[in-house]
């Protein structure tokens, strides 16, 4: 048995539990409904009581997908990979990106950064966290430091170096000068 397999003990523990904290929601529901008291919430027409547990299922449901989601950032945000989450999920890399798509930091991005150097100049590329673009900032020879203007970010890496190397070129030190100094 797998470490996150359950045995069928736990699982029908689970459920009791599951269950007995479900009545009291599911009786408020059905209380707020009728307006009758909590106690005779069982004493109604089957089809109603069943239809007011599904109601507490739902709102159970989407406290467990919330808390899920916590899970998967929380993991995320110690190391966790993609492929670790979807494993623990029971899902591929794939699935478990797409189920969480903001869980893990994407050191890639950060690794995905470039420099350029021209003209006596230097300058960063990197991504916009939020937009996912290219920005870049950077010096050029002749001291002015510049970068990206408040301008939508750069669809790729390359439109983000040709913009940074006119801003080297535009300030390109003494061609006269070893140290690019102008």
């Amino acid at each position: 048995m797998a470490a996150n397999e359950v045995t069928r003990t736990e699982l029908t523990a689970l459920e009791k539990s599951l269950c007995e904290a479900l009545d009291p929601l599911a009786s408020a529901l059905r209380a707020r409904a009728t307006e009758l008291p909590e106690d005779q919430m069982w004493e109604a027409d089957p089809v109603d009581v069943s239809l007011t547990v599904l109601a507490g299922w739902k709102v159970v449901d989407s406290a467990v997908a919330r808390l899920t989601e916590r899970a998967a950032r929380t993991a995320g945000s110690y190391g966790a990979s993609y492929e670790q989450l979807g494993a623990a999920w029971g899902m591929t890399r794939q699935g478990a990106r797409k189920k969480w798509p903001d869980a893990v930091s994407r050191p890639a991005a950060a690794a995905e950064a470039g420099a350029v150097e021209l003209f006596g100049g230097t300058a960063e590329l990197f991504r916009e966290p939020s937009s996912g673009g290219w920005l870049w900032r950077g010096r050029g020879a002749d001291g002015v430091h510049g970068a990206a203007d408040g301008s939508p970010a750069c669809g790729t890496k390359e439109e983000a170096a040709a913009y940074a190397g006119v801003f080297l070129k535009d300030h390109a030190g003494d061609p006269s000068d070893p140290d690019g100094r102008p």
